[in-house]
């Protein structure tokens, strides 16, 4: 994986923390502190390095407990045409926030009560017959929300709740197991640089239904301002995550089931990948 940056990750039943240098993508460098928010702070670059691991064979973790984690919605001409595609009710409302001053934001789980890491299973609101993933560059926010770093976001949306009426885009958006992120954090060497996004999804057999992939680039708003808005007048604890929106949305025949895989792939963090589970198994 190309090198953009430092990259923190979390291992171990124990919980260790260890860094990833640019130049040694296979290697993990186990560090002695064991905050991550204290490891960001304190640059991973400089941190002292202790024993190594091999990259492939670590079992990770999510890499920080976010005390809240937000999204964005509309922040792609993809992600807006969708919605207006999908809302009988209200088809102009996504039109006038994605060329709105103000960026649609939302609050999608408090202490990782419906957040989950790398590997461990999403689900499905059992109401919802048409849930997919949304693949997001996700923004790990400090004290006045301050980016201090980028992972990998899914924000897993029942579109058919959501299109039914834009009142129940909580309902459509929080639920048992409805986001994840992870396997990174990176600290860019260029915050501004664009990154390619790619989301794929294998059915019960195996089978690659699904592959589309984006850029930032085209966001029409940007992860800082994003992040300005989400802490305006809003005590956002540090360490809480941001995402900012998706750009690629499977089409109207594809939608997760029990037994599937979805996984998210952002070039210079990882792959951030997660099996599909009923909700009612994980209860």
């Amino acid at each position: 994986m190309a090198g953009r940056g430092w990259r923190l990750v979390r291992f171990g039943e124990d919980a260790r923390l260890g860094v990833v240098a640019p130049g040694a993508p296979e290697v993990v460098c186990e560090i002695a502190e064991r905050d991550p928010l204290a490891a960001l702070a304190a640059g991973l670059a400089s941190a002292t390095r202790g024993a190594e691991h091999a990259f492939a064979g670590l079992r990770l973790r999510v890499p920080l407990d976010a005390p809240e984690v937000w999204c964005a919605g509309v922040t792609y001409e993809r992600s807006r045409s969708a919605r207006v595609e999908e809302s009988e009710s209200a088809k102009d409302v996504y039109d006038r926030v994605y060329s709105a001053d103000r960026p649609e934001i939302f609050l999608k789980d408090a202490a990782m009560r419906r957040t989950v890491g790398p590997g461990e299973p999403v689900s499905l609101r059992p109401e919802s017959t048409w849930t997919v993933p949304e693949a997001e560059l996700a923004v790990v926010l400090g004290a006045g929300g301050v980016p201090l770093g980028y992972t990998i976001g899914n924000d897993l949306t029942a579109r058919d709740i959501e299109a039914a009426n834009p009142l129940y885009i909580p309902q459509a958006k929080m639920f048992r197991n409805a986001a994840a992120f992870g396997p990174a954090i990176l600290v860019p060497d260029d915050w501004d640089a664009p990154f390619a996004i790619t989301c794929r999804i294998w059915n019960t057999e195996g089978t690659l239904v699904f592959e589309q992939s984006t850029t930032t680039a085209a966001m029409t708003r940007t992860p800082a301002e994003l992040a300005s808005w989400v802490c305006r007048d809003n005590p956002v604890p540090a360490g809480s995550v941001l995402m900012t929106g998706t750009g690629i949305v499977p089409p109207d025949g594809i939608a997760l089931a029990p037994g599937y895989r979805c996984e998210v792939e952002i070039e210079g963090i990882g792959v951030l990948g997660n099996p599909v589970a009923a909700s009612a198994t994980l209860a």
